[in-house]
C-alpha cells in the first residue's frame, strides 16, 4: 500500500510518528474490507438468520473503520482529541466484531478470517493511541 509513501509527501511536521500511522492506516483499511466481504459472505449463508448480528456488527465495524482511516490520513488542523475518539470507537468496534466473528469462526472461513483482521486492527489502534499525548 501506499500509505507511508504518501505520508512521507506530507510538507510539515506531524504529531505522529508516520511509521506507526501508516501501519495503522492500512491494518484499519484491511480491517474495514475484511468486514464488508464478511457481511457479504454471510449474507450468502443458508442459515443467515443466525448470522444477523454478525452482519450488523461486520457493518458497524467497516464504517468506524471507514472514518477512523480517512481522518488519521489528515493532518492539516489535526486535532489529537478527535484522533483519539476515534481510535478508541475503532478499538470497541473491533473488539465488538472479532468477538462476533469468532463465535462463527469454526463454521465459517470468512468468520475467521475477519476476526483475525479485527484483532490485528484492534492492537495496532492501541499502538497508536498510546502514543497519542
Amino acid at each position: 500500500m501506499k500509505t507511508s509513501e504518501m505520508l512521507e509527501t506530507y510538507p510539515k511536521s506531524m504529531n505522529l510518528d508516520r511509521t506507526l500511522l501508516a501501519s495503522a492506516i492500512e491494518s484499519i483499511v484491511e480491517c474495514s474490507q475484511a468486514c464488508t466481504a464478511c457481511a457479504d459472505a454471510c449474507l450468502s449463508e443458508e442459515m443467515v438468520a443466525d448470522l444477523r448480528k454478525c452482519v450488523r456488527t461486520n457493518m458497524d465495524c467497516a464504517d468506524v473503520c471507514d472514518a477512523t482511516a480517512r481522518v488519521l490520513s489528515r493532518h492539516t488542523g489535526y486535532d489529537a482529541n478527535i484522533s483519539r475518539a476515534l481510535l478508541e470507537a475503532c478499538i470497541a468496534a473491533c473488539k465488538a466484531c472479532g468477538d462476533e466473528c469468532e463465535q462463527h469462526a469454526s463454521m465459517h472461513e470468512h468468520c475467521r478470517v475477519c476476526g483475525e483482521a479485527c484483532r490485528a486492527c484492534e492492537t495496532a489502534c492501541r499502538e497508536l493511541l498510546s502514543t497519542i499525548g
